[in-house]
């Protein structure tokens, strides 16, 4: 059916009128440079730890949770093994300074016929300088081939007389407002996103429908299999003055092989007998609706998902004693974001507002005294709530658009003191969903100490309770292409983060700091568009 599709999609293509002459070609193009400052190196998570440890070549403090104990199933060893945070004043801070370069052309043909070509770099300052201040020689210090083509698509409008407009090649993607689907170019480490897509609109005044199938990883160039996939369906009424309904769905597919062993067939035999390393494709389907818009002085964004799926890529990872995984695991989990705005008319015209989000998560890491007197016995694996490639960031310090297993409650209000400049004053509070059971322990110089590690059913329920993070935030619009932004955020950190919890990267990576003591980031931003 897949194949059918890129077929079918491919005689279209065919279809489109060849006598297509260029009119004209455009340039577009930014630059984005933001400073970013943390104190006593906490909460270095997500794009900020691994642009951080990129820059610096030293990567994160990294913290031992005290979690990685016999017949435990903790998952990703790479992620869950050590935490980069440390809330800690006696750490030292932390300060880089990156930079993005965009510069695209468009190329306009008749019969509402374009194509699109844009180049990026991305960088770190002082990651690129061509001397040594030492020696004075000069030379490249890394790779000069870092320009990226970051976008190249041909699109096609107006198709055979229908609101129908065709786009096929690497492309930016961002439905609704990007909560599950955007192109990661917000908050520190703005790299941006695109997809190798072929993507298909049909748009009218009163409802749109988008159809597109992805390439996320491409691992066999004779079957599909072995690949990962992304596809969905986003539809949009516009029925309603002033508001958008949207209905959709996204589909996941990642085929690549799991195997805990390949032995031989006898082994192979006992295993399809026992019901053990049988990993199905990993395929997370997601159901979505989403409603936005404003009624009278009021705005509001409500979007809720739930997703459903095998999850053999997450299992495989569950292995207590490296042998088997969980290849029985299911996803079962529902997200959701809320915000209500509400604008005062009178001087500075402010915004106050009320928001709500909720990531489900499962944290089965713990086992019963009897899962330990049978050490064979198959482990069962965590899921949570998947933010597929989102561009909400809710934090600036313990996520970069991967939190999950957490609740949110955020507000705040904001105001424009003159025609070009506006401030936002923002408060938020974050919990876990499902508590991580620590092994009973004592603290030793910011490490978590098992007090019986061999005993790793005996264990107590971190606090719930992550922390407070207020933010007060000022852009200032020099002109219409030039903008400056200036921004600081500081955390109170809870007992919930001190602890820990795999509230990070989708909930496969582990947030244990050494101490609790408060936070403070401090950015600055400017990016010029033409």
């Amino acid at each position: 059916m897949r194949k059918f599709a890129f077929i079918a999609i491919a005689a279209m293509l065919v279809a489109i009128p060849a006598s297509a002459e260029l009119q004209n070609v455009t340039i577009d193009g930014s630059i984005q440079i933001r400073g970013n400052w943390y104190s006593g190196y906490p909460g270095v998570s997500g794009a900020a730890g691994v642009t951080a440890g990129a820059a610096f070549g030293s990567g994160a403090i990294l913290r031992w949770p005290g979690a990685f104990l016999p017949a435990r199933p903790i998952g990703t060893p790479g992620n869950a093994i050590f935490s980069a945070f440390s809330y800690d004043e006696d750490e030292p801070s932390l300060d880089w300074y990156e930079q993005r370069t965009r510069l695209g052309f468009t190329a306009d043909f008749t019969n509402d016929v374009s194509a699109y070509i844009e180049f990026d770099y991305y960088s770190i300052w002082g990651s690129d300088f061509r001397s040594n201040y030492i020696t004075g020689a000069d030379g490249p210090r890394n790779n000069t081939s870092d320009v990226q083509l970051y976008q190249s698509y041909i699109e096609a409008r107006e198709m055979w007389g229908y609101p129908l407009q065709l786009r096929i090649g690497r492309q930016e993607m961002t439905l609704g407002s990007g909560w599950l689907i955007g192109t990661n170019d917000t908050a520190a480490g703005f790299w941006g996103l695109s997809f190798d897509a072929i993507r298909l609109d049909y748009a009218t005044d009163v409802f749109s429908v988008t159809a597109f199938a992805s390439k996320l990883a491409e691992n066999s160039s004779i079957e599909q299999d072995e690949d990962v996939d992304l596809y969905g369906i986003y539809g949009s009424y516009f029925g309603f003055e002033d508001i958008t309904i949207d209905a959709y769905w996204l589909f996941l597919r990642d085929a690549r092989s799991l195997n805990d062993t390949n032995f031989i067939a006898p082994v192979e035999w006992l295993e399809d007998a026992f019901g053990i390393d049988d990993y199905d494709p990993t395929t997370v389907h997601t159901f979505g609706l989403r409603g936005a818009g404003t009624y009278g002085a009021f705005d509001f964004e409500a979007e809720v998902a739930y997703q459903t799926g095998d999850v053999g890529q997450y299992g495989f990872t569950f292995k207590p004693f490296g042998v088997y995984g969980d290849d029985d695991l299911d996803m079962d989990e529902w997200g959701m974001n809320l915000e209500v705005g509400y604008t005062f008319d009178m001087q500075y015209t402010p915004r106050v507002y009320l928001g709500f989000a909720y990531f489900g998560g499962e944290d089965e890491r713990d086992i019963s005294f009897f899962e330990w007197l049978n050490p064979f016995d198959q482990p069962s694996g965590s899921t949570a709530f998947h933010r597929l490639f989102s561009n909400w960031e809710y934090s600036e310090f313990i996520e970069n658009t991967d939190l999950s297993n957490v609740w949110i409650l955020r507000g705040g209000v904001s105001f424009s003191p003159t025609e070009t400049v506006d401030v936002l004053v923002a408060l938020s509070y974050f919990e876990a969903v499902d508590e991580f059971d620590q092994p009973v322990s004592f603290n030793l110089g910011g490490y978590r100490v098992p007090i019986a590690p061999a005993l790793s059913f005996w264990t107590e329920e971190n606090d719930s309770e992550l922390g407070w993070e207020a933010g007060i935030y000022v852009t200032y619009n020099y002109s219409e292409d030039l903008v400056f932004e200036v921004g600081w955020a500081h955390l109170f950190v809870g007992d919930g983060l001190e602890n820990g919890h795999f509230i990070n990267a989708n909930g496969f990576a582990f947030n244990e700091g050494s101490d609790d003591e408060d936070a403070d980031y401090l950015y600055f931003q400017t990016k010029i568009a033409f």
